[in-house]
């Protein structure tokens, strides 16, 4: 069965809704309320990740980070992605 160590990071269910409700990033309020949701609702996994529209998979993934390295390894940040072509400096430039 897949559980939260919530006490390894000393922090219950609440402090994760607290997270999910004070996160800057839509991405990071939606790892915490899943994980929410597995803590306190009491449903399995698979039910949650239906209910959040993820695969269970990544539920899963977002519950390994939690426990290794607590609640900072949720937090949504842009790794890559191809940069726009035409950036504001650009453009400026190109104006004149």
């Amino acid at each position: 069965m897949l559980t939260l160590d919530l006490a390894k990071w000393d922090q219950s269910a609440d402090d994760l809704r607290q997270e999910a409700m004070n996160a800057p990033h839509p991405r990071t309020r939606e790892r915490f309320l899943a994980l929410y949701d597995l803590a306190c609702q009491g449903q399995g996994a698979s039910a949650v990740a239906r209910a959040t529209g993820r695969h269970l998979q990544t539920l899963i993934r977002w519950v390994h980070r939690y426990n290794a390295s607590g609640p900072l390894a949720l937090t949504f940040e842009h790794t890559g992605g191809v940069s726009p072509f035409l950036t504001r400096s650009r453009s400026r430039r190109s104006r004149r």
